[in-house]
């Protein structure tokens, strides 16, 4: 089927991967291949691929050493029949990340879920990074598509200023602006008023949180500096007032 006028599947599911917490993950058996599925918690790098923290101790990780190849499907967890929400199937593989990767990893992992910080030092955990190289978007009706790797990830191209700025932002607006946060949420996302916190940026847009619930507020225009990230969120701050 091909994508009807009024919808982007590249947007669509840049979002899934922005606003999933959980998702089934299958990964091959050592020994035999046979698949093995199980359900893991995620965040998400500035690029948008999943970021995991997992014991060597589960089976998955042992089955991810053995072969890297691995599928994640995330869903929008809809209300009512789930199979009439968004969900994609992502294929890549699963990297172990160490040094200055993994740093990043385990920050973005942790302002995603915080009450990971008690088991994050274990000797047996690690972060893991899926690298998408495609991913099935099933959307309802007229709108199941294929897509590419580069259509799901946001380019970080020239961002560095913006990832080395990100977590003293982050920190920033969770401790001194949250009024703005919640007015980006409810003005700008219609969700309901709730204690929304930030857990990330990226060039392309900003992640919000309250409990289980996630939202994905896009930049109207690419950003990839700190100046530029804090004149585009007053920029959006005033917008929202405005409503």
């Amino acid at each position: 089927m091909q994508p009807t006028a009024d919808f982007s599947p590249a947007d669509l599911a840049k979002g899934l991967l922005r606003r999933s917490r959980q998702g089934a993950l299958a990964t091959l058996m050592t020994g035999t291949g046979d698949p093995y599925c199980s359900l893991v918690n995620l965040a998400s790098h500035p690029d948008g691929s999943p970021i995991l923290l997992i014991s060597r101790l589960a089976l998955h990780t042992r089955n991810i050493l053995g072969d890297p190849r691995v599928s994640l499907m995330l869903d929008e967890r809809a209300p009512g029949d789930p199979l009439e929400g968004a969900r994609i199937m992502l294929a890549g593989t699963a990297e172990e990340a160490g040094g200055a990767d993994g740093t990043l990893l385990r920050r973005r992992y942790l302002n995603a879920h915080p009450s990971a910080e008690v088991f994050v030092d274990f000797k047996d955990f690690s972060f893991f990074r899926i690298r998408p190289k495609a991913a099935h978007l099933v959307a309802g009706f007229g709108r199941i598509v294929d897509l590419a790797a580069d259509r799901l990830l946001t380019d970080l191209t020239g961002a560095d200023a913006l990832l080395e700025a990100e977590q003293g932002a982050v920190e920033h607006m969770n401790t001194d602006h949250r009024d703005a946060l919640g007015l980006y949420a409810t003005k700008l996302l219609g969700a309901e008023p709730d204690e929304w916190r930030c857990t990330g940026c990226d060039p392309d847009g900003l992640d919000l949180q309250a409990d289980a619930k996630t939202l994905r507020l896009n930049f109207p225009e690419r950003v990839t500096g700190a100046g530029e990230l804090r004149k585009m969120l007053v920029r959006l701050a005033g917008e929202a007032r405005a409503k």
